[in-house]
Order: C-alpha cells, then structure tokens, then sequence
C-alpha cells in the first residue's frame, strides 16, 4: 500500500459517478458503505426502478468502453466495471428481478437488514431511522410490483422459497418482533421522536404483515415447484458470484474430489484427537470439554473480540502490511436469530470501523471455541476484514467503485477460505481439535459446491444414475456437516434459491490458491508470500479473471 496520491482520471470520473448513482438508485448500498446522507429512504423495488438502474448501466457501460486507460489502475478499473455492468445488463435481461426471492439475499430481507448499520447515538439519527421506517410500506409496495409483473410475465421463484420469506415476513411483522425492539432500544426521546418512531415501527410491521399475506396468498399458489434455474441461468450466476468463467461440469466432478479429500483429511485429524475414532466420535468427544466451551453471547463475543484482535496483532508486519485504522475491528452479536456468521466493511472515513457478526439462534447459549477458531480467522484477520478494510483504507490509489463496492463472492469468500488455510499452514491450528473445525467447515464448502451444481445442472448423483433433487441434496448435506438440523435446512434453502452463491467460496479459494502458486512459480527464489498478498489485496475487492490479469503483470 502506497501513501502516493493518484491523479484522479476520465476513467476514476465515471467509477465515481457510478458509485454515486448506484447511492441514490439503493440507498441500502449507501448505508452499507457509510454513505449516511441517503440513510432516510429506500430506493424503487419496482419494475420501473429495476428499468431505470438496468438504464443506467447501460449508459455507464458505453461512457466506460469509451475511454482510453492512462495506467494499470485504469486498466483493472474498466475491466472489472465493464464486466460487473455487463452482468447487469445480462441478468435484468434475463428478467431475474421478476422472481428475485430467497432466504437470504433478497428485497425481502434487504429492507430490514438497513437498520443493522445506522447510527443510533443521538436523536437525530433515531429520527433518521424513524423516516425510513415510515418508507417501508412504499418499498414493500415496489416489490410486490414487481413480484406481481413476473407472475404476469410466468418468471416466479420457488414454492419452498416463497413459504420460507413469508415465515420471516411473519416474523418482521410480529408485535415485539424486530421492529418493536430496535425502537424500544431508543435511551431517551422527546415525545414528537416517540410518536414518529412508534409510527414508523408500526408501519413497517403493517408492510411486512402484507408481503407475506400476499406471498402465502397470492404468490405461493403461482410459484414452480421447480428449485433448479437450469445451465443457462445457473451459469451467469456463477460469472456473477465469481467474476470468472468455469466449466461447470469440471468444476462439479473437482468438487466431488475436493469433498473426497476434505473427508479423508477430516478422519485423521480425528484419529489424532482420539485413536481409532471416527469424525462423529471425535466430534462428541470434544463437546464434552468443558474447557472448549463459551456460555453466553457476552462471553462469546468477547472471545471473539480477544481472538480477532491477537490476530491482528500477531499477523501485522510478518505476513501482512496492516495499516492502523484496520488494526481495530468490533465483533458484535447481530440484533436477528438466523445463525449466520458475517462481516460488514468499515464506512469510508473509518468512523464505522468493520465488523464481525454473530446472528445466534435462539435457545443457543454455548459455543464450541474449537468449531470456531477458524470462523474468527475468516471473518476477521487475514480474513474479510483485511481484504476489504485494506481496500477501503486505499484512498490514495483507488477509486470510491474499487474501495467499496467493487469485487465479487468469489474474491471475497474464496479469500477468507484461503486465510483459514493459511493460519493453519503458520501454525495457528495446531491443536488438532481447532484444525478439525476448520476442515468441518472447509467439507460443507467442498459439499456445496457438488450440491449447488448438481441440483441446479440436474446433474447426475454421485450414488445412483437419479438426478439431483432438494430431497437428496438435503440427506448429502447432514451427511457431511455436523450442525444442528434446522441450520442445515436453512442452507440448502439458501442454496436452491441463490444459484451460484455457495460454490463461490471454495472455488474462489481454487483460484486464489492457483494465483499464488502461479507467481510463486513465475518468480522462483524472489518470491515473497508477504509482497504477494500485499499486491493482491492493494487490487482492492475485483472479480477473479480481473485479479488473474492484474497479477499476471
């Protein structure tokens, strides 16, 4: 990382401008990248709304391809940009956003999860809150415009996607639910700040309660009950998630390779922990430790906190460059019950630093430290909050697209299977019961990726000539994960209803692993793992055929 500024270029321009209409076309974008000016609103979830951003793509992409690149940055810039608006274009073509719905990431929870990075230290915020509270119906609205024209139009989403969104929309909905709690979490208000926000918690529940009136009543009995998108669809996911081209059936049969290797892998650690067992009786015998073991979201974020920041410490200046403002991160326990685990990047200016969050369900009050060494060392360093933090702090040298927005599923979590892999080979997981929780999460990637494909390429199982069906892909998960059974229904939900997704993070970590070996290769004895990763995080957040190309250089 250079302190040099750059000259900002024609290129630099329309990146920025980019950024800034994509601020006003999604303001739960803005929110995200601590663009808090937008933090009063929502953006058009309907048809109209889809069309005016696919219009601007549009008109982006032909002033982008329009310009000469000045230097390397230009380069990497217009590559990955044009790329990113292409797929845009191509998926508002293919008319995705008319059954855009599933368990995780869709208008559906986009709405809600808004509230989770907001200020709330004064009044004024909580007044901020308050109006985009009062938006919600008029965004739910939007949506079910748009879900209404894809039922016109014979493009609707999954049955079992649909049930699943309408149990959340429920949940939203209910009084004491989400909305009740983030207003009751207000120290002090005056009573006009009361009023607007009670009103506001009330409207939002009111909306929510009517998208899932409508989706039980009017959407369910309309949606396929067909989970797989077929080759063609499932194929531009996978460029989208991956900022890459694969071939998918070689990649399918890796997969299947990949899931062989990490059992195996997987037994022996078992063995070391204790002679002759299997996986299965390792695993029960270290939940059995009381000395593994976290009681309470408290101790288990302040665990968290305590692991995160010694990586930190341990990692900066031997295997990494760690600039100061990424030196902190804040590990929080997330204000919903879904069971994920994730990371949220500082706002520009660092005032909102990143974040590792932990959505505990409810009923779970111990935590297994073994299982979740490596889930520290993903989320947090060398994991995502190095990788985005670092482009973030990058001011210098990149644009606002390339610092903040930039970047794909496969870059991101491909990096953070990569640090796991990492921290093992520096010698961070050598208790073997710490190196078993990282292989029991490196086998669901690698069943993930078997799993995604076969079921939306209608591919052939691996135990019979049958095709792949949500029935089969649910037994081969609880086959080869060991979590509770409600958690692995709500992945393999999450898998049927956003094609491409999961398969990203071990296939990114394939790439990432090429990559490096490629430049250790090409640079011989000069080779340094630290110059490499410098290089390759300074890139800033692109997708993997952008990355291959600039490290090719």
């Amino acid at each position: 990382m250079t302190n040099d500024t750059r000259a900002q270029t024609p290129i630099d321009r329309i990146a920025e401008g980019w950024v800034d209409e994509l601020v006003e076309l999604s303001p739960t974008l803005g929110t995200y990248i601590g663009r808090n000016e937008v933090n009063d609103r929502y953006g058009d979830y309907s048809p109209a709304g889809h069309e005016a951003r696919a219009e601007a793509a549009r008109r982006t992409l032909a002033a982008l391809e329009a310009e000469a690149p000045v230097d390397d940055v230009d380069r990497v810039t217009q590559m990955d940009l044009a790329s990113e608006l292409r797929l845009d274009i191509e998926l508002h073509a293919a008319r995705w956003h008319l059954r855009d719905l599933n368990v995780l990431e869709s208008p559906a929870q986009d709405i809600r999860q808004a509230y989770d990075l907001m200020p709330t230290g004064t009044a004024d915020d909580w007044a901020v809150v308050a109006k985009r509270m009062a938006g919600v119906p008029d965004a739910i609205d939007g949506y079910l415009e748009t879900l209404r024209e894809g039922i016109q139009q014979g493009v609707v989403p999954a049955a079992r996607q649909v049930h699943e969104v309408a149990a959340q929309a429920r949940s939203y909905a209910e009084p004491g639910g989400f909305f009740d709690e983030l207003v009751g979490g207000v120290p002090e208000a005056t009573s006009g700040l009361a009023s607007d926000l009670s009103a506001g918690a009330d409207a939002a529940r009111s909306a929510y309660a009517r998208l899932a009136r409508f989706l039980e009543g009017v959407l369910a009995p309309r949606a396929t009950d067909v989970d797989a998108v077929g080759r063609n669809l499932y194929a531009l996911h996978s460029r989208r998630f991956l900022g890459a081209e694969i071939d998918l059936d070689e990649t399918y049969d890796w997969g299947l390779e990949e899931l062989a290797r990490m059992t195996a892998e997987q037994e022996a650690v078992a063995r070391e922990i204790r002679p002759g067992a299997s996986v299965a009786e390792a695993i029960a015998f270290l939940e059995q430790d009381a000395s593994r073991k976290l009681s309470g979201t408290e101790a288990l974020r302040e665990w968290m906190q305590r692991t995160a920041d010694e990586a930190v410490a341990a990692l900066g200046g031997s295997h990494f460059d760690i600039a100061e403002p990424i030196r902190t991160i804040e590990c929080m326990i997330a204000p919903t019950t879904s069971g994920e685990i994730y990371y949220t990047g500082p706002s520009d200016d660092f005032s909102r630093p990143g974040r590792m969050w932990w959505s505990v369900p409810e009923g779970v009050t111990e935590f297994d430290t073994w299982r979740e060494l490596t889930t520290v060392y993903h989320e947090g360093v060398p994991g995502h909050h190095l990788q985005i933090a670092q482009a973030v702090v990058n001011r210098g040298q990149l644009n606002s697209w390339r610092r903040l927005i930039a970047g794909s599923s496969g870059h991101a979590e491909g990096w953070a299977l990569y640090a796991e892999r990492l921290m093992e080979q520096l010698g961070y997981l050598e208790d073997p019961a710490d190196r078993l929780g990282m292989l029991d999460g490196q086998r669901m990637r690698a069943a993930r990726v078997v799993l995604d494909i076969g079921v939306h390429l209608g591919k052939r199982r691996p135990d019979s000539h049958q095709k792949w069906d949500a029935d089969y892909a649910l037994e081969f998960m609880r086959r080869n994960v060991n979590m509770d059974d409600a958690f692995v229904r709500f992945e393999v939900n999450r898998y049927l209803g956003w094609p491409g997704q999961a398969p990203s993070y071990k296939v990114g970590q394939r790439i990432w692993e090429q990559l490096r070996d490629d430049v250790e290769r090409r640079e011989g004895d000069a080779f340094s793992i630290k110059e490499f990763h410098r290089r390759a995080l300074d890139i800033g957040g692109v997708g993997l055929d952008t990355l291959r190309s600039a490290l090719a250089g």
